[in-house]
């Protein structure tokens, strides 16, 4: 009878989980076993957002496949409560502890897998151990929030990092009937994800809703009370009153037992593997939020932390550990969120990210709906695409809106990851009816204002640079081409603004200088773009439009209603 395989897996929460249900599958006489050190397996920690704010009712329903499932249904050996403590690759073996009692075994393998994960980023702040102030990556973490905010007498509470999680903790903290302030040292929300013009419709959003925004806000420390409890968020010398804190600064990938075992790290600071999930020891393999993989946009090496990267990680280890060869490519860097009415993501990279890469870029802002106008319920979506400039290639795309932007995600994502230019984007065969999409998509009309520019047709600058030229009092024409009556309901108020509607462009553009610099608004830039076609036709040489003018501004309008009301 052949020996079995020894498979030993270390990591339980994602990754580790779905490789060993995978090479179970692939062989169901390997014998595996899976260590970790929290008590459950396989458990959602991206919902414990939602677990918090009362959404999930139930912390059992984060488990969607416990130790019963593995050690009984799967045939497995599961120790939880239980530490690896240290890897001998020579030998194969694993030492492992029980956490509770301290007792100490060792455990030999053909085959070993990494799934460490990573560690919330807890700066040594003084003052970080106060009680009420938390991380939020495990079950026991939202049950801690969970209760102390039931017994909470101030009920301000701090949030620090304005990532993903401390967007999402923050609209269930509001819904749990706290006073939220997110502080966040860089200059506007999700700022690794989106790019200002994006990232201003949230902050926007998330003032309406009554969250407090701080940017460019460094936390040097907390002050508590005589309990021992938190109630101070220094910022430097400034004290910000607090009854409950959240950090939520990102992750630190947990390399340390590989490292320790001779094992190779990343320039990530991750555990470098190939494209098989293989680390430097072949019989060792590292998938998840510890171990590195690659951008597929720019062939660099990268961390995404992501519960979906780390099952696809997990699927191909249980696929290779059990005598396949299957490969994972990469990821694009694909990231969505919900923040109160809100849905936003990006996929690619932004713009940022795609200059600091050493692209010539060339972007989109189109303002839009979710389907057909005339079909009731039609809610508001933004895109920003950004390309190649010479070659049209996508690099990364950005929708925000109440409408359905992770379909528009999605579609991104699966371009970028077959490397479509905006001719490929503009072309594709998208599904339409009137309840699902328009005749041609948000995502048609921005490739096609991207190639427009690309053509030498269509000039713009973003609604941030409008705003700076503003702050600076420049000296330029604001045209504003709508009617009277759009411009009486709302418009950007500016000493640079001339109404004058598209219709009588023709007629009165003598009124315009032909040596000034005109900049173009409308309600989404379609009318702003036919104005600047027109004047280019009769030889102005210094037009442009707002990409997304009104419809993607997310700054103060006026408004005669608003004036009479003053």
């Amino acid at each position: 009878m052949p020996r079995k395989n020894n498979i030993v897996i270390i990591g339980g929460t994602a990754c580790g989980p779905k490789a060993a249900a995978r090479a179970r599958r692939l062989d169901s006489n390997a014998k595996i076993t899976i260590i970790e050190q929290r008590d459950n397996l396989s458990s959602a920690t991206c919902g414990l957002p939602y677990f918090v704010g009362g959404i999930i009712k139930n912390k059992s329903e984060l488990v969607s496949r416990g130790v019963e499932f593995f050690r009984n249904g799967l045939k497995m050996t599961v120790f939880t409560g239980t530490r690896a403590t240290a890897i001998n690759p020579k030998a194969h073996r694993v030492e492992i502890v029980d956490i509770k009692t301290n007792k100490k075994q060792t455990l030999d393998y053909d085959k070993l897998v990494i799934a460490t994960g990573a560690t919330p980023t807890v700066p040594n702040w003084e003052g970080k151990d106060l009680k009420g102030i938390f991380t939020l990556s495990d079950i026991p973490d939202a049950v801690g929030i969970r209760d102390y905010m039931a017994g909470l007498k101030n009920k301000k509470s701090v949030i620090v990092g304005a990532g993903l999680i401390g967007l999402e903790a923050a609209e269930n903290f509001v819904a749990m009937g706290l006073k939220v302030t997110v502080l966040e040292m860089l200059g506007w929300p999700l700022p690794t994800l989106l790019d200002e013009e994006i990232a201003a419709q949230l902050e926007k959003h998330m003032k309406s809703k009554g969250v407090k925004l701080m940017f460019g806000q460094r936390v040097t420390g907390f002050k508590g009370d005589k309990a021992g409890k938190v109630n101070k968020v220094m910022v430097g010398d400034t004290a910000i009153d607090a009854g409950m804190v959240l950090l939520s600064l990102g992750v630190r990938p947990n390399v340390t037992l590989a490292k320790e075992a001779g094992l190779k790290i990343g320039t990530t600071g991750c555990i470098a593997v190939n494209e098989y999930l293989q680390t430097s020891d072949p019989d060792i393999y590292a998938g998840g939020d510890c171990a590195e993989m690659v951008n597929i946009i720019t062939g660099k090496k990268t961390l995404v932390p992501m519960g979906s990267t780390a099952n696809k990680h997990g699927r191909v280890i249980g696929t290779n550990i059990t005598g396949g060869k299957d490969t994972f490519p990469g990821v694009v860097g694909t990231g969505v969120v919900k923040v109160f009415d809100l849905n936003a993501g990006r996929t690619g990279l932004n713009e940022a990210q795609a200059i600091e890469a050493g692209y010539d870029t060339v972007t989109s802002l189109v303002p839009s709906e979710e389907h057909a106008t005339y079909y009731p319920g039609a809610k508001d979506i933004l895109v920003k695409l950004v390309a190649e400039k010479s070659s049209g290639r996508l690099l990364g795309g950005q929708v925000i809106g109440p409408g359905e932007a992770v379909k528009r995600i999605d579609v991104l994502a699966t371009a970028l990851t077959m490397g479509a230019n905006v001719d490929n984007l503009a072309n594709l065969d998208l599904a339409y009816a009137p309840p699902y999409n328009s005749a041609m998509d948000p995502l048609h009309h921005a490739a096609n204002v991207i190639r427009n520019k690309q053509a030498g047709y269509a000039r713009a600058i973003s609604p941030q640079e409008l705003k700076r030229k503003l702050d600076k009092n420049e000296k330029f024409v604001l045209l504003d081409v709508r009617f009277p009556m759009e411009w009486k309901e709302q418009r950007i108020e500016a000493p640079q603004t001339k109404l004058l509607p598209l219709p009588e462009l023709d007629e009165r553009m003598s009124e315009l200088d032909k040596d000034d610099e005109i900049v173009i608004y409308c309600k989404t830039s379609i009318r702003a773009y036919q104005a600047q076609r027109t004047l280019d036709d009769a030889g102005y040489k210094n037009v442009c439009f707002v990409d997304g003018s009104l419809d993607a501004w997310p700054y103060e309008t006026a408004s005669n209603k608003q004036e009479s009301t003053k």
